[in-house]
């Protein structure tokens, strides 16, 4: 029976737009790459998965319905994503690639080759260059850089890090963070020495090397001994920020799961935005504080930041470090240095990109094994938690969030 023997003409048009919408066709009609958010996820049954989202606010997604299956050949947690696309680089390949989701599928949209280099910073030096850093996968002893103008995939520039490369009983490194300010790189980095095949140890100081930009030349180095392993991939965790007077901040990660140097403290250091040195006057001792340690930062505004740390009395060692709920987040102050415990379940994973804060809301993943996969929501001026977005179904980790489109 037509719908104008029963309503009128336009109502029955607005009642086909809906069910329409109500269809899904909705969202698929606008490109996945312009949804505002992105979550990295990893099935019970091991397969990963990129969603597309609009809000962390509310609502239950699962991935085998609304993901894309990830091919771990091509596709790893250290994707980086930049204004709807995803950035990735197959050291198996070389290849460095751009992709975005378009009806269901993950497309490339662009690639280059980068041989003989892995990955440990990322920094955009501009809506449309990309600076990355990292070593020598032939060694692990050799810091590089590529300077990557994104629109058409071409390398600017490429070569060589003036850094002191490890010597004696060092043989690799590993670069802990990247911080660009106008015409200076400031570079922070560890030594590391192999302990069997799958272990290390790292030395029990961190170096800081200025460069100028962007002929990557030294101008110094500078060594720090009240912690090591000054920060982490930032492909996969945060670690830094600059704050609202520009000032630096950086974290020291020498726990079990980065460093390997327990007995070191994490700890908090600044670059004062008018200087060219660590500032020798501020630390944050974190393990002093918590009598733990922590991996992962980010700034909230007005002085505070968030972190995650870990709890020794809950896992057994780096075996079940990933897979055991032990991990609290802080509210931590820089000025006064206090810290503050957020009432949250505790978490599972050994590191992950796991906050985004837009405006008074902090969005915070929490994979629980007693309330389940959430995305909360910590109100920054009232310091109240909420319940957002549940990601269900085969969802074991949010490996990441980010923010996809401004």
């Amino acid at each position: 029976m037509a719908y104008s023997t029963l309503i009128p003409r336009n109502l029955a048009i607005k009642l086909v737009i809906i069910a329409f919408l109500a269809m899904g066709y909705g969202c698929k009609s606008k490109s996945d790459h312009q949804a505002k958010y992105s979550l990295y996820i990893l099935a019970k049954d091991g397969k990963e998965y990129l969603l597309t989202q609009n809000t962390l606010e509310h609502g239950i997604i699962k991935p085998e319905a609304s993901g894309v299956v990830l091919d771990g050949k091509d596709m790893d947690r250290d994707v980086f994503v930049k204004n709807g696309f995803f950035y990735h680089l197959n050291r198996k390949t070389a290849l460095f690639s751009k992709f975005f989701i378009e009806s269901g599928l993950l497309k490339t949209s662009g690639a280059l080759t980068l041989k003989d280099f892995s990955i440990e910073n990322f920094n955009w030096v501009n809506q449309d260059t990309l600076l990355l850093t990292g070593l020598n996968l032939s060694g692990y002893n050799q810091t590089k850089y590529a300077l990557i103008e994104i629109k058409t995939m071409k390398v600017i520039a490429a070569g060589n890090l003036q850094t002191d490369h490890p010597s004696g009983k060092f043989s690799t490194q590993s670069i802990g963070f990247v911080e660009k300010r106008k015409n200076q790189l400031f570079v922070g980095y560890t030594y590391h020495a192999p302990q069997g095949i799958s272990n290390y140890f790292t030395s029990d100081t961190f170096y800081v090397a200025e460069i100028a930009y962007p002929v990557m030349k030294k101008i110094k180095t500078e060594k720090d001994v009240r912690s090591t392993y000054p920060g982490g991939q930032n492909t996969i965790q945060s670690y830094g920020f600059v704050d609202q007077h520009s000032d630096y901040y950086f974290m020291s990660c020498p726990g079990i799961a980065l460093g390997n140097r327990p007995e070191m403290p994490t700890g908090i250091f600044r670059i004062k935005t008018n200087e060219d040195r660590i500032d020798q006057h501020y630390f944050f001792d974190i393990s002093a504080k918590l009598k733990n340690h922590a991996y992962g930062m980010w700034y909230l505004g007005g002085n505070k930041a968030i972190i995650r740390a870990e709890r020794k009395d809950l896992y057994k060692d780096l075996n079940d470090h990933y897979s055991t709920a032990h991990f609290e987040f802080y509210i931590i102050d820089l000025q006064t240095q206090s810290a503050k415990k957020l009432n949250l379940p505790l978490d599972k994973g050994t590191r992950r990109e796991c906050v985004i804060v837009e405006g008074n809301t902090a969005y915070i993943s929490v994979n629980s094994t007693t309330e389940g996969n959430f995305i909360w929501l910590y109100n920054i001026k009232t310091g109240t938690l909420k319940k957002g977005l549940q990601l269900a179904g085969d969802t074991d980790f949010i490996m990441r969030i980010d923010r996809l489109t401004n």
